[in-house]
């Protein structure tokens, strides 16, 4: 299993060999620096940290200035641990880019879905609300009964109710990639992915 952090661009249009025209989202994946690699001696795993997106100095906390110091790299936003079979040849510092990944691979896309506000069952649970005859006309986008009053006497816990709508994990899987664009450190995968444009994201082959 092997990963990047990246940042989400747009979706566009693109073509295969066949001519058809396949949605597609744009991914700026990398370049990631490894910040720590972890061992089975020291840390009791073995796994990779990387990070990605640099930041300014006086946003990041001494701890992690000292950590970023001692991979020689600039202080960096994200950061994860992937698992890598070849961890052994990593150094602290280097570099990993989208070369790593090729065209017809499946990845899973992890992110931050766009947050909606408090919203109400109908958009956050697609709720077809009350019905609008008989009398009815504040009721309309209700949510009806949510229990009963004799037995069990209480709202059942995870009773589907408003509230806050996205900004959650979401994990999409099996994603392919259609194009990989070395030279400006761009992966093209098929489909959609969670979170807004220029949100940050995890990708994933195992």
């Amino acid at each position: 299993m092997k990963g990047l952090l990246a940042k989400k661009i747009g979706i566009t249009n693109f073509f295969d060999e066949m001519g058809f025209s396949v949605p597609v989202t744009v991914i700026e994946a990398g370049p990631c620096y490894i910040t720590q690699i972890k061992t089975i001696e020291n840390d009791g795993y073995d796994a990779v940290q990387v990070g990605f997106s640099t930041k300014k100095k006086k946003r990041t906390t001494k701890p992690l200035l000292n950590h970023f110091a001692k991979a020689n790299v600039e202080p960096l936003k994200m950061l994860k641990e992937f698992k890598f079979d070849n961890y052994k040849d990593l150094k602290l510092g280097d570099s990993l880019k989208v070369d790593i990944f090729s065209v017809g691979e499946k990845v899973s896309v992890t992110g931050l879905s766009k947050g909606r506000g408090f919203a109400g069952v109908m958009k956050r649970h697609n709720f077809s609300g009350g019905q609008q005859t008989h009398g009815q006309s504040d009721r309309l986008r209700a949510p009806g009964s949510i229990g009963q009053s004799s037995s069990p006497s209480r709202v059942i816990k995870g009773m589907k109710m408003p509230g806050r709508m996205g900004n959650k994990r979401v994990t999409v899987k099996n994603l392919e990639i259609m194009k990989v664009n070395v030279e400006k450190n761009l992966i093209y995968i098929k489909g959609g992915v969670p979170g807004p444009n220029n949100g940050l994201l995890e990708i994933v082959k195992k």
